[in-house]
């Protein structure tokens, strides 16, 4: 007598078992059929690429929270640049305009300071701090986690650019309230969003210069860079005041680019062509730059 019952696996595949009952004692030859049983890998890319961005989100979420714990770096990438803007626009009132600008004083200082202010947040905070880091072991202990090079690099720079929106909302916050700036509200959108995305790219800046130098020249580094690209960039004081050698030259800097973008908002049209194309020349160079410095910096550890 045969029976041939069936039963289903974990795997969702339905096997036939076959078994038979014999009445003498004569040898029978097995015929049951055998079957083999391939495994099929399980093949999730999605669930595995959400789990490789979650070190680089915890990270971001932990370079933020300990950039917001430090009262001296919110001073200087929040206060300050709110305070300065207060001195360079002075007692002048809107009636007063920048040559060659179609901007008047506080409206173009405005933009001025709280790209300053982002530049600050972004660039001074990640060089010096990513230096530190190399020197503490921070980084090297990184390495041995499941986090890519790529994801520190990206949460290095994102998380500055996090840190630098509340020193950009501060600046337009007086320049709106105690300036008296009128902007439509379009305007302040789109100029709260394109200072902060172009500070990605001295976000960038300051991952390479971090990785360039240690943690006694970062600061000096940064602070050489900080204040050539504010000054001749025009973030201090109009360009127009300048030498016309020394106006060429800034043109081409990624500061006068930066604050480009703003400024031709404010003037109620769209950032020029020129602007953007260089900010993101100058994007893509210094996160290629901080990239080839994290690869080398691993190959000595």
């Amino acid at each position: 007598m045969t029976t041939t019952p069936t039963h289903e696996d974990s795997t969702g595949i339905t096997a036939t078992t076959t078994m038979t009952r014999h009445t003498s004692m004569t040898p029978q030859t097995d015929t049951t059929p055998r079957t083999t049983t391939t495994a099929v890998p399980d093949a999730r890319p999605a669930g595995r690429g959400a789990a490789a961005g979650l070190p680089s989100l915890a990270l971001v979420t932990l370079e933020i929270r300990r950039t917001l714990r430090n009262r001296k770096f919110l001073f200087f990438s929040v206060l300050f640049p709110a305070l300065l803007f207060l001195i360079t626009a002075g007692g002048e009132g809107n009636d007063v305009t920048v040559p060659d600008s179609g901007l008047s004083v506080p409206a173009f200082m405005m933009v001025s300071m709280a790209s300053f202010g982002a530049l600050t947040a972004v660039l001074m905070g990640n060089s010096e701090r990513i230096a530190k880091e190399r020197e503490s072991g921070w980084v090297r202990q990184l390495r041995l986690t499941s986090l890519p090079g790529r994801g520190y690099v990206l949460a290095k720079t994102a998380s500055a650019a996090v840190i630098s929106l509340p020193s950009i909302l501060v600046v337009l916050a007086i320049g709106g309230l105690v300036k008296g700036v009128r902007l439509d509200a379009w305007q302040w959108l789109a100029l709260t969003g394109a200072i902060w995305a172009g500070s990605l790219c001295f976000a960038a800046l300051g991952v390479a210069v971090g990785y360039l130098a240690n943690g006694d020249t970062a600061r000096p580094l940064a602070m050489i860079l900080y204040f050539t690209l504010s000054v001749l960039g025009g973030l201090w004081m109009p360009a127009t005041t300048f030498p016309h050698w020394l106006q060429t030259l800034g043109e081409w800097l990624p500061t006068h680019a930066y604050a480009g973008l703003g400024r031709a908002i404010e003037l109620g049209g769209a950032p020029h062509t020129k602007d953007v194309v260089l900010l993101v020349a100058y994007f893509a160079l210094f996160a290629a730059g901080a990239a080839w410095l994290y690869r080398k910096d691993t190959l000595k550890a």
